[in-house]
């Protein structure tokens, strides 16, 4: 199976570089500057599960439009607001039987590849892992959660699924089939809002979320927030998953923030409108309101338009 893996930054570079360790027929497509950075001092991977360093196969986005070529799975990384540039990138790379594997957050994206590539080529994915990347481009995997979930949309066991789920496993990551993969997606998206919400909102980490005078309880009505927005769209999150919700945004001591609050702190672009942005308007078709999201949602916006200016 030859595998594209749009982008090499600290989800794609590590579930992409676990695989090309592993011995899977991986390529990266990347743009100039990460390419040098690749070329230069390969991709490196520091993990608690042991480093990892590669020397991976590279294809730039002008190579592969001048000279296209058809690849069996597109594991696509990017950031949200990256995707519509990522599509242009990798549209030579899709065939007739491609199959696109995204791994970005929320919903939204669905939407976007379905209306490009078609329904058929896309199935459902996400990822459960607290990475990083240093400016000489390593990546860093922080603890040790590094799963990988993905499945038909449809809830089907086909052909292709399978021969996906048995080149994941044993890579050097936790690779999950889920039955039902919009469901588990819903329950990652309330998890990870929940999580910038109270980290952009209140500029901290959990811990010292919880530290402050009503920060627990603060985080917890942002929980029931997202927790009601899910649920009206028909995706209540199971009893055990929303315990584990509670006890990792509530945790004293907790060092844990959102990639989208680490971003912010380096005044990076932020996937606001990705995350927060859609689940705020899913919620109010159906009458549910969260006006703490909301207000962690304008904050991020306010500070999206300053980027801009």
């Amino acid at each position: 199976m030859r595998i594209l893996v749009i982008g090499a930054g600290a989800v794609g570079g590590y579930f992409g570089g676990r695989l090309a360790a592993a011995g899977r027929d991986v390529t990266f497509l990347v743009r100039g500057a990460r390419a040098e950075q690749l070329r230069r001092s390969g991709l490196r991977i520091f993990d608690p599960y042991g480093d990892v360093q590669v020397r991976p196969k590279l294809l730039l986005a002008e190579e592969l439009k001048a000279r296209p070529e058809v690849f069996d799975l597109i594991v696509l990384s990017t950031k949200a607001y990256a995707l519509e540039a990522a599509m242009e990138d990798f549209a030579p790379a899709v065939g007739s039987a491609t199959v696109i594997l995204p791994l970005l957050n929320g919903l939204r994206h669905l939407e976007a590849l379905d209306a490009r590539f078609g329904a058929e080529k896309v199935v459902g994915g996400f990822t459960y892992i607290v990475a990083d990347m240093d400016a000489e481009g390593g990546v860093h995997s922080m603890t040790q959660l590094h799963d990988l979930s993905f499945g038909e949309r449809d809830k089907a066991v086909t052909a292709r699924i399978q021969a996906i789920d048995e080149m994941l496993r044993g890579a050097g990551f936790d690779a999950y089939l889920k039955p039902d993969i919009l469901a588990a997606m819903w329950q990652k998206w309330a998890l990870l809002a929940a999580m910038g919400a109270i980290t952009c909102l209140m500029r901290g980490s959990i811990g010292a979320v919880v530290a402050a005078p009503g920060g627990a309880e603060t985080a917890r009505a942002i929980i029931a927030e997202c927790v009601a927005m899910a649920t009206a769209n028909g995706y209540p999150p199971e009893a055990t998953a929303l315990a584990m919700m509670t006890q990792r945004l509530t945790e004293a001591g907790s060092p844990l923030t959102a990639s989208m609050y680490r971003d912010l702190q380096r005044g990076s672009r932020v996937e606001a409108d990705h995350i927060l942005g859609d689940l705020l308007e899913r919620g109010r078709k159906h009458g549910v309101e969260a006006p703490l999201v909301r207000a962690a949602y304008v904050q991020l916006s306010v500070y999206s338009a300053s980027l801009k200016s």
